[in-house]
């Protein structure tokens, strides 16, 4: 039987506008959830991004407000500003503010996080919210005014909470969970559960169902997944360049592990003519915003993010994940390779390995039950090949424009001269010599790359004879001194 929203126990008015909106069958972490959060209950939810969580724990957040009470009623935390504004976003559209939808209700959201007036955000909270989304250290900055207020809380929501502990907030959820009422309903949703998660949910969560999602190992068969052997002695940053050259990503998220590494890397592409920008903690709020915008809008073809500031950083568009970097967690590379190849669309994810990642590989390819296809560097001849194809392709394109019919008369006059497909080749050996990367130069070449897995060389053992069979030491020099005797003998007798 095929499961609904309003067989969940959402109301037929909100399932009604969510079958508008493309939401017609629940996803597991949602069959799972909302019953229990609907009944009150508290929740540990551990399900990785991608797979609906957020819908799972605002749907029956929204069943559950009463908008008659001008107070704040729901609380959810999240890691970064760019998930609150995501979180904030989903909540609107499941709402029904940002259309035409047949749910009217009146019913406010407020995103806080620093980097914004904390003035501002004050005074929308007394004119009256229903809904806080926000970051930790925000929202305690709110509670110290005593501009937020949690009396009315009736449930609080942990979304990311392993990032959120990770990123060192965990004083300051302690805080908020116990500034707020003793009868809140709880609920965490988190990728992975350390220690440090289970010690909160003993703490402050009663009785709690666990809802549990397995990673779909569907997810890596829409995603292609190669790894590039780093050549010994080269550089992360040189063997990146022919990859990019070949494998020339519409739109692509490219991982490093530092800030510093952002920067580095971002000026290196930049300085070699490529579309691309950093995206990472050292940015305002602005900056990150407007970054945002731009690759959402394709002004920008790829970004260069560290883990912490790409949480919340989705695209539609986004066709490649680069692993520049390979991260400490097999969870974080799922997360990571998760946010390509959606929505039934295909992806491809990219990480380069040298000597030192060969052990994260083989615990990430043991996680996902396959072996990731591995790869050397592209060669000069692999990355001609494709420059070719995409000249051809231009010529095709002008081939079918009206620009052309303008040089038809330089044609017809070095027709004179030359051969017509020697014209041709000429001009194109100009196009392809002004588009060819200032990289590959001459002295380009790939060399002979390790193998990935390497065949430890087989031992030879010396079989030592059976027992029965060996011959002591005396035995064998007796028998040798016998053979010298008899050749001794032959020789006097021949001579």
């Amino acid at each position: 039987m095929d499961l609904s929203f309003a067989s969940l126990g959402i109301s037929e008015e909100r399932a009604n506008h969510l079958e508008t909106i493309g939401f017609t069958e629940p996803t597991p972490i949602q069959v799972q959830a909302i019953p229990h959060l609907l009944a009150g209950k508290d929740i540990v939810g551990q399900a990785q991004t991608g797979t609906g969580k957020t819908a799972a724990f605002s749907l029956p957040i929204l069943e559950q407000i009463d908008i008659d009470i001008n107070a704040v009623q729901a609380l959810i935390l999240t890691p970064t500003r760019e998930l609150a504004l995501q979180v904030t976003e989903a909540i609107r559209q499941l709402t029904g503010l940002e259309s035409k939808g047949p749910i009217k209700r009146r019913l406010f959201i407020l995103t806080v996080y620093g980097g914004q007036s904390i003035e501002r955000q004050s005074q929308r909270l007394q004119k009256g919210v229903h809904i806080v989304v926000g970051t930790p250290g925000r929202i305690i900055d709110m509670l110290n005014r005593n501009s937020l207020k949690l009396d009315n809380l009736k449930i609080m929501i942990l979304d990311e909470a392993d990032e959120m502990l990770s990123m060192g907030f965990i004083q300051d959820v302690e805080k908020i969970l116990e500034a707020s009422p003793d009868k809140r309903q709880t609920a965490f949703f988190s990728a992975t559960m350390d220690y440090s998660i289970r010690r909160l949910v003993n703490k402050y969560l009663r009785s709690p169902i666990t809802v549990k999602v397995a990673q779909q190992k569907t997810t890596p068969k829409r995603i292609t997944q190669t790894a590039y052997v780093v050549p010994r002695g080269w550089s992360k940053g040189k063997a990146l360049q022919p990859i990019l050259e070949l494998e020339d990503p519409e739109a692509a998220l490219i991982f490093v592990r530092t800030r510093q590494a952002a920067a580095e890397l971002t000026n290196q592409l930049q300085s070699a003519g490529h579309s691309v920008d950093e995206y990472h903690g050292n940015l305002n709020q602005s900056q990150r915003e407007r970054l945002l915008t731009r690759f959402r809008n394709q002004q920008v073809r790829w970004v260069v993010a560290t883990d912490i500031a790409a949480r919340g950083l989705d695209v539609d568009h986004l066709t490649h994940v680069i692993n520049y970097d390979l991260p400490d967690s097999v969870d974080s590379y799922v997360h990571r390779i998760g946010r390509t190849g959606r929505a039934g669309r295909e992806g491809t994810a990219i990480s380069l390995i040298n000597p030192a990642d060969k052990r994260k590989l083989r615990l990430i390819e043991r996680h996902l039950r396959q072996r990731l296809n591995t790869r050397s560097i592209p060669k000069r001849s692999q990355i001609e090949a494709r420059q070719l194809q995409k000249l051809q392709n231009k010529v095709r394109d002008a081939l079918s424009g009206e620009r052309m019919a303008s040089f038809l008369p330089l044609i017809s006059q070095l027709g004179e001269e030359y051969d017509p497909h020697a014209i041709a080749a000429a001009t194109l050996q100009i196009a392809y010599d002004e588009t060819r990367p200032a990289w590959m130069g001459l002295d380009y070449a790939q060399e002979e790359d390790e193998p990935m897995y390497e065949t430890p060389k087989p031992r030879l053992k010396k079989q030592l004879p059976k027992k029965s069979h060996r011959q002591s030491y005396s035995e064998k020099n007796k028998n040798l001194k016998d053979e010298m005797h008899v050749e001794e003998a032959s020789v006097s007798q021949n001579n």
